[in-house]
């Protein structure tokens, strides 16, 4: 299975994932990038900006509603 459609099945599992999921349970290290041929193809995914516990930001990607 691709990275691309082990991101998706992950995320219509109604999961969030964050680029450190993704490198920990998948070990895809450009999540970003997947997430951009995604929404390439049609696919609406919500992209929300937290941050860690020192400040730093981060993306966590959901499909949208």
């Amino acid at each position: 299975m691709s990275q691309k459609q082990t991101i998706l099945n992950h995320l219509k599992g109604g999961s969030h994932i964050t680029p450190l999921e993704a490198i920990g349970l998948y070990g895809v290290y450009r999540l970003a990038a997947r997430i951009f041929e995604l929404r390439s193809e049609g696919i609406e995914i919500k992209t929300d900006v937290k941050r860690d516990s020192i400040g730093r930001p981060y993306s966590r990607y959901t499909l949208a509603a």
